[in-house]
């Protein structure tokens, strides 16, 4: 009989507790989390252009295997502190666009670069690419836990992309990984003539 009423107590309490998660959309820290994971994954223009970035890094070798995809995430952390803000930064679509269109050609064609014009190429863009992640902060979301989250989900994103990119290793995986650069170059020409319609 006690545990009976132990177990109902116990259920009464769960309940009240697990029904404002539920009840409301996009609140908090859980909600803020995932929209902030969800969004790079979620815009193909972010996508391609974030995993090129693990790709060139893959190329152009240690340390920039390493570099370029830590200093995306920060600077673009910084991109989108100004989204947030509503600073107005110009032309956050096109230069997303444009984006994904170097970082293929880049690839495509195997840039060799020295690591600060690397950084400071990918570092450019992740500007952008922040800002519209801060723009686009869902009302009444945790903005830190949103911007973690899609900080969380670009690296993964970049790492994906040094993971594809170790095929480099040999001659197929080489021409395998251009052609990959290749085609987030022609997204990335799609984007640009979205933007410019």
């Amino acid at each position: 009989m006690r545990s009976n009423r132990l177990t109902s107590i116990l259920a009464a309490v769960f309940c009240g507790i697990a029904s404002p998660v539920f009840a409301h959309t996009e609140v908090g820290v859980p909600s803020g989390l995932l929209s902030g994971a969800l969004h790079p994954l979620t815009g193909a223009d972010h996508l391609v252009a974030m995993v090129a970035v693990g790709l060139w890094g893959a190329q152009l070798g240690r340390p920039a295997t390493w570099i370029l995809p830590i200093a995306f995430p920060m600077v673009m952390a910084f991109g989108a502190v100004l989204g947030m803000a509503g600073t107005p930064v110009p032309q956050p679509e096109l230069m997303i666009a444009l984006s994904a269109l170097v970082l293929g050609l880049l690839v495509a064609f195997a840039v060799r670069a020295h690591l600060w014009v690397a950084a400071l190429v990918v570092s450019v863009f992740a500007i952008f690419h922040g800002y519209a992640h801060g723009q686009e902060l869902p009302e009444a979301a945790n903005p830190l836990a949103y911007g973690l989250g899609f900080v969380v989900a670009t690296g993964t994103l970049h790492a994906s992309g040094i993971g594809i990119g170790t095929l480099t290793r040999w001659e197929a995986g080489r021409r395998a990984v251009q052609g990959l650069g290749l085609g987030v170059a022609g997204l990335g020409m799609f984007f640009l003539a979205s933007v410019l319609r």
